[in-house]
């Protein structure tokens, strides 16, 4: 078990042939990903990689059984990429592609309210499921296969977290970075009751950052619903109010958006906070022996 994605994902990457797209499908395939091929419009039917290019996502779908597609695609055609492959059918699209336009999101996020097919993104590491497979940037040999999963909004934090994790003496089941854009596909939320429902893992690391409601909006499910243990951390303790730090999101605009405010709130609703990153591995092997 695992969640989103596995040995047997059929993944395909968008923008297959430039040099984004070749270089981190060269390190998911090292991974052992099961990459079935790429779409490059005008370039279907040549090989890339020793991998077959598809004109369409469609053609993917129908030719290859693809699943899962990753986007490398410039900004101003992202979110037309990301429409293709919901509309071929696609179950997860994971979108790494940063600086998409707030409109072309919001056309697209109306648009896969219609579909089955969930959005991780834009602008985020992607999602690895330890010794199995990796749909994303992230350097693979971080993650160590094991019981603890993973969601975040900084892809940085996603690495750090699963380093600390490792030197803990514990594994990663499956680390999602869902992205800090003002609009994504799936929320904090959202990732952590997929944890919560999966039975290989056992415990969850939720990294979040100043800026929006996410993060608040996840602890009071979590609160309602508590499974396993969730250790936290907030990103940007000394931010000031106004200024943005990295993320499009990442901006304080009300009461809640700052990350005292949101460690207060996680905390009050069970989360076992963390004031450092560096703290995030030892505080998850305490709370796991207990």
């Amino acid at each position: 078990m695992s969640i989103l994605v596995n040995k047997n994902s059929k993944v395909i990457v968008q923008g297959f042939t430039g040099t984004e797209g070749t270089f981190h499908a060269t390190q998911m395939i090292e991974y052992g990903t099961n990459l079935v091929g790429g779409v490059t419009p005008g370039k279907g039917g040549t090989t890339h990689l020793d991998k077959p290019v598809f004109n369409t996502v469609e053609e993917a779908v129908q030719k290859a059984g693809a699943n899962v597609s990753i986007i490398f695609v410039p900004p101003a055609f992202a979110a037309d990429a990301i429409m293709e492959a919901a509309n071929a059918g696609i179950e997860l699209v994971i979108c790494i592609t940063e600086g998409i336009p707030v409109q072309d999101m919001v056309k697209a996020k109306n648009y896969l309210a219609s579909t089955n097919t969930r959005l991780i993104g834009p602008n985020c590491p992607g999602v690895i499921t330890a010794g199995e497979c990796k749909v994303g940037i992230m350097p693979g040999f971080v993650f160590i296969p094991g019981r603890i999963g993973i969601v975040s909004k900084s892809g940085t934090l996603t690495y750090e977290a699963a380093d600390q994790v490792a030197k803990a003496g514990l594994g990663v089941s499956t680390a999602v970075g869902i992205g800090g854009d003002p609009i994504i596909g799936t929320t904090t939320r959202e990732a952590l009751e997929l944890f919560m429902n999966d039975d290989a893992t056992d415990a969850v690391v939720m990294i979040g950052e100043i800026g929006g409601g996410m993060e608040a909006e996840a602890a009071r499910w979590y609160k309602d619903n508590a499974k396993k243990p969730v250790v936290g951390f907030i990103a940007g303790q000394t931010a000031p109010p106004g200024r943005r730090m990295g993320h499009a999101g990442a901006i304080i605009g009300g009461a809640e958006d700052t990350a005292a405010a949101k460690m207060q709130i996680m905390t009050e609703c069970g989360i076992h906070v963390v004031a450092s990153p560096a703290d995030i591995g030892k505080t998850m092997a305490e709370v796991m022996k207990k």
